[in-house]
């Protein structure tokens, strides 16, 4: 016999913004049932997403640091991987963090958790189980996962995805990539420095979406240690063949085939909308996700959806800030949405690729004057003390000197990216920055500097000289 519910809030997918979300009802009194097929905690906490990755790129940065220690004084030894120890670690990372998404701890806050794939019976309903769940609201935040192109041969050869790649229990003799984007790229540069052959596979340029000049400096750094990047070929045909993957390609100069023992596919990812019926709740979608508007509600007025299924960037971050529109909304009745609101954006290389608000060309196509200001790392004293001066900032202002965007590739530009979100949020003025006093020795200093150049750009020597005259002549007369 059917059982049925009615909360304020239905919530369907338990992944970081539905989970924020429902917790957020339990804590103000607010009715909430949370279904969920597969995990507490979404992709993040199981044997995939950022957490493993996280942890797996760790791994990966102690042993290249290991291996590079005699520039600061040491013998260096021979490195082995021990990926089952790897993935151990990685295992313990996400124990340590799993009781903030455990099933008891939401049953503790009175959220009601059941356990099975949730589906439209019509505008208003929904059906799970042994459940049938009729809600004031529902909140749709399914996730995504990976996609996997349509290449001849792919589904019939043994692959790996960024999510079943955490589950290797040793480190492949020869990784091939297919893919072009910030976790292809992360990946690839982990496994090579954890021992493996990597050669990257790729239609597209690297990196695509970002900026070409700040990109280069990480694909500079990413072949130099050994991964072989292959772009603009066209992969026509995969297949194995005993214990070797064998991949065939267009290239300009003809027909290539490359040889590999494991092959790693990051393409993409696709919304999690297949078992939802959509259709009997009147709510529209598209390949890409499911279309909300700048409230995050869909076309059903009853429903909202966030994260990875909106078909927007696939941000951890952004799902969370996703659930705070609709906490605000649903829980507070304050006036909140997403529009124009910047999202920070980073690729967790070495160095690291950290971008927010408008890139130079987006800025040059709205904007009729705007000042590129840049400093490298070079000229940082801490990032000389480290041995990491490959990088720089490029900050972008309109002509009144208002921040517009910012990219930094470097140590820490991942951590350094939030004051310019700040920035380009709260629409500063390049003198906030410039007028800032910040920690020596940092890599904060980096920013500081470039704010500097605004003021002296097309400033030369002779001209300096002339205004300083000016000034001290104004100061004799007693100004």
């Amino acid at each position: 016999m059917t059982e049925l519910l009615t909360p304020d809030i239905c919530v369907i997918g338990a992944g970081p913004g539905g989970l924020s979300v429902a917790a957020a009802a339990a804590a103000v009194g607010v009715s909430a049932v949370l279904i969920e097929k597969a995990g507490m905690g979404g992709e993040g906490l199981r044997q995939s997403g950022p957490l493993p990755a996280q942890a797996l790129l760790a791994a990966a940065a102690h042993a290249h640091a290991l291996r590079n220690s005699t520039q600061f004084g040491f013998k260096a030894a021979r490195i082995t991987a021990d990926l089952a120890a790897i993935n151990a670690y990685a295992q313990d990372v996400i124990a340590a963090v799993a009781p903030n998404f455990a099933r008891e701890r939401f049953v503790g806050l009175g959220v009601r958790v059941v356990n099975g794939t949730a589906r439209f019976v019509d505008a208003d309903t929904v059906a799970v189980g042994d459940f049938a769940v009729k809600a004031r609201r529902f909140v749709i935040a399914t996730g995504s996962s990976p996609l996997i192109p349509p290449i001849p041969g792919l589904l019939h050869t043994p692959h790996l995805t960024d999510e079943s790649v955490f589950r290797l229990a040793e480190c492949p003799r020869h990784l091939v990539v297919i893919g072009a984007g910030a976790r292809c790229l992360e990946l690839a540069q982990a496994f090579r420095r954890l021992g493996a052959e990597v050669t990257v596979l790729t239609t597209a340029a690297p990196l695509p979406g970002e900026d070409r000049e700040c990109a280069a400096v990480v694909l500079d750094a990413i072949e130099r240690e050994g991964v072989k990047l292959r772009c603009g070929v066209e992969i026509t045909k995969v297949s194995r063949a005993l214990a070797k993957i064998h991949i065939v390609l267009e290239t300009p100069g003809g027909v290539e085939t490359v040889e590999g023992s494991r092959l790693l596919v990051v393409a993409g990812r696709r919304p999690n909308i297949e078992d939802l019926d959509l259709d009997a709740a009147g709510i529209r979608y598209r390949p890409e996700g499911i279309v909300v508007d700048g409230r995050l509600m869909t076309t059903n007025k009853r429903v909202y959806a966030v994260g990875d299924v909106t078909g927007g960037p696939h941000f951890t971050h952004l799902a969370h800030y996703h659930a705070n529109v609709v906490i605000c909304r649903e829980l507070f009745r304050l006036r909140s949405g997403v529009n124009g609101r910047p999202v920070p954006r980073v690729t967790y290389t070495d160095p690291e690729l950290a971008h927010v608000g408008l890139s130079e060309e987006e800025a040059q196509a709205k904007k009729r004057t705007i000042r590129v200001l840049r400093w490298p790392y070079r000229e940082n004293d801490r990032a000389q003390a480290q041995r990491a001066t490959n990088g720089h900032i490029k900050v972008i202002t309109d002509g009144k000197g208002d921040i517009l965007g910012a990219t930094i590739v470097g140590v820490h530009a991942a951590e350094n990216i939030t004051a310019w979100t700040l920035a380009v949020s709260q629409r500063l003025n390049i003198r906030a920055f410039a007028g800032l006093i910040v920690p020596y020795p940092t890599f904060a200093e980096v920013g500081k500097r470039a704010a500097i150049t605004y003021f002296s750009l097309g400033l030369t020597p002779s001209r300096a000289r002339r205004i300083i005259d000016r000034l001290m002549r104004w100061r004799r007369r007693g100004g």
